[in-house]
């Protein structure tokens, strides 16, 4: 379930919330309007070779291997190939 951030065409309240139906319009928390307009965001996403420009050689051992076949930072064999 996404987290979307909004900011209110009516009072000018930019916020985010947890949307959990794509067709559920979120209401503004300042004012209750509806007329909002949808922000486009970043992301954040931790991989072991970002994780290693900012960490211990000792802290990058401790993170699994990723697996051969996919990738996923799961470790090898996470994703049956």
């Amino acid at each position: 379930m996404p987290i979307y951030e909004f900011k209110c065409t009516a009072c000018g309240k930019e916020f985010e919330t947890l949307v959990r139906n794509a067709s559920t319009v979120p209401a503004c928390p300042s004012c209750q309007g509806s007329d909002l307009q949808k922000k486009i965001s970043s992301f954040s996403a931790v991989s072991r070779s970002a994780f290693a420009a900012t960490s211990s050689s000792a802290a990058l051992e401790a993170l699994p291997a990723g697996c051969p076949g996919c990738g996923s930072p799961d470790g090898p064999g996470s994703c049956q190939f």
